[in-house]
């Protein structure tokens, strides 16, 4: 299971790289490979808020659909419209080419109650 060292990651299976001020965020390789093939990428708009731990889109598999879960809050900045055409970059290369929202934080405390890369491998180790 890969998952970078750099970034920080949620209960809900999100990952966030911080870069300065905004944190890039999308869903992690166990995710993916819980989900299977992705067909569907729903994604908030540019200047839409989310807040943490609420929905702000969602991915559909051949199997199901899943809410993506908001791992810190803020303003949408940026959305990865390739996944419009592309879901499947979500499978492929979930921590390059699939990353979903780029948000400008509102409270970059949030990023410190994270989990780390090691964190996350024993919370999927136990599930």
């Amino acid at each position: 299971m890969n998952t970078p060292k750099e970034l920080r990651y949620s209960e809900e299976h999100e990952w966030v790289k911080v870069e300065g001020e905004k944190v890039r965020i999308g869903i992690t390789d166990f995710a993916q490979s819980e989900l299977g093939d992705i067909v569907f990428v729903e994604l908030p708009e540019v200047g839409d808020e989310v807040t943490v731990n609420e929905p702000f889109g969602s991915v559909e598999s051949v199997k199901t659909v899943s809410e993506l879960y908001a791992p810190i809050s803020g303003k949408v900045v940026e959305v990865n419209e390739d996944l419009n055409d592309s879901p499947e970059f979500v499978n492929e290369s979930p921590y390059e080419k699939a990353w979903m929202i780029v948000v400008e934080l509102s409270n970059p405390s949030e990023v410190e109650e994270l989990m780390t890369s090691e964190q996350y491998e024993e919370m999927i180790k136990e599930d």
